[in-house]
């Protein structure tokens, strides 16, 4: 009866700061003009960019001549789905369908945290870690992308058909989903969740590629990108002009990138950490022995931390993905990830400092440009590197555990399958 209280308050509160929180990010909207959220430039992205690529896809191709044009086929059909809502401008539908999937998400990580054993911090840290980027995750379609990875993640322990499905869809429209079902337990119906996305994928890349011409062009824009100045590479070139180095910032590829001397140097290091990256969760893959409920939701924020961090681009909205892998840990109490989600949450808070308050400061490299870009990257570094420690040692068995299994079954386990316990 007390726990049901306990629930009861919890999930009133994240019912009562949902609004309150979103009427706050759609003021900011409104004043998108102001000098300080950006002078314009944050919303000018569904109305000028989203819109054009609109009117390219609603004839039935992908804008393959467009440097900016850098995301795989699905994301053509959420760029699509304004146009379809009746009675509203491009711009007004893309708010409203995004604050449609925001509600979807709060909803399932409330779902998810009221079950036995599970806990609302999840759903209190999407509902109020998302309005620190202001009004960006309004108008950017990453709360749809994030929607599918989380909606994944939750769905698979009950049915990871449905799980693989919305794995599949999340990867057609931004890739990172891809890695949501890296921690899933061995056995058959992790096989059938793999198939299920791998068959998903198939399907819906097969209807796209019949329905669009220049479905992959994506690929060429994509691998011309440099290293975006607010990247961990960018940053330590815009340090380096400090020491004499003769780059300067361009605009090019839809972001600020640095061009000069060295920097293809260091966007071969940033793929190099990435490929390292790949290698260390592929040993954990094969080494790990010890899963609990939470191991798919740690490994899934784990991977993605890892990548966000060696990219050669790491955007503002990249912290909505973060944000959302991270609600989805905190929803199970066997989580290894809570120290991790406050990283993310203070490098959050950083990001909006950085864009759109200080953004010229950045360009300009200034000292105090720098200063926020260190301090935002190094958090993120740290998440990334704790994330993964703190992954690994869950997952490899104490020595007097090591050979004593039960199998996983009730609502939250898999059925099937085996897990290492004290």
């Amino acid at each position: 009866m007390n726990r049901h209280r306990v629930n009861t308050g919890g999930v009133l509160g994240v019912t009562a700061l949902w609004p309150a929180t979103r009427a706050l990010m759609l003021w900011l909207l409104l004043h998108d003009s102001a000098p300080l959220l950006g002078g314009g430039a944050v919303a000018r992205e569904v109305s000028h960019l989203y819109h054009r690529w609109y009117g390219v896809l609603a004839h039935g191709a992908f804008p393959a001549h467009d440097t900016l044009w850098q995301y795989p086929p699905g994301a053509g059909a959420v760029l699509l789905a304004p146009g379809l809502v009746p009675g509203l401008t491009y711009f007004q539908a893309f708010v409203v369908l995004t604050l449609a999937v925001d509600a979807l998400v709060t909803a399932a990580l409330v779902r998810a945290g009221t079950r036995a054993g599970r806990s609302l911090r999840g759903a209190a840290l999407w509902t109020g870690g998302l309005p620190l980027l202001l009004q960006v995750p309004l108008v950017r379609y990453d709360v749809q992308v994030t929607a599918l990875a989380v909606l994944s993640l939750l769905a698979t322990a009950r049915s990871p058909r449905a799980g693989g499905v919305c794995a599949a869809l999340g990867t057609l429209v931004k890739v990172w989903p891809a890695l949501v079902l890296l921690g899933m337990p061995r056995g058959p119906v992790t096989r059938g969740a793999w198939k299920w996305a791998a068959a998903a994928g198939a399907v819906a890349l097969g209807l796209l590629t019949l329905a669009f011409r220049n479905p992959l062009s994506f690929v060429r824009q994509q691998g011309g990108r440099g290293v975006q100045i607010e990247s961990l590479g960018g940053t330590a070139l815009n340090l380096a002009r400090h020491a004499g180095w003769p780059g300067h910032e361009r605009y090019q590829y839809g972001s600020a990138e640095l061009v000069g001397p060295h920097v293809n140097a260091v966007a071969a290091a940033c793929l190099a950490l990435t490929a390292v990256s790949s290698a260390l969760l592929v040993v954990w893959r094969v080494r790990a022995r010890r899963w609990s409920e939470a191991t798919p939701f740690d490994a899934a924020l784990s991977a993605v931390l890892l990548f966000t961090v060696t990219s050669r681009v790491i955007s503002p909205q990249y912290m909505i993905w973060l944000l959302g892998l991270a609600a989805v840990c905190l929803t199970s109490r066997h989580t290894s990830q809570r120290p991790v989600a406050v990283l993310i949450l203070a490098a959050t808070a950083l990001s909006t400092v950085v864009f759109p308050m200080t953004y010229g400061e950045v360009i300009d490299g200034t000292w105090t440009g720098c200063l926020l870009m260190l301090a935002r990257n190094g958090l993120l570094a740290c998440a990334a590197v704790l994330s993964f420690v703190r992954l690994w040692r869950a997952a490899r068995p104490e020595e007097r555990t090591a050979h004593r299994v039960e199998p996983l079954v009730g609502p939250d386990r898999l059925p099937g399958q085996a897990v290492s316990v004290p």
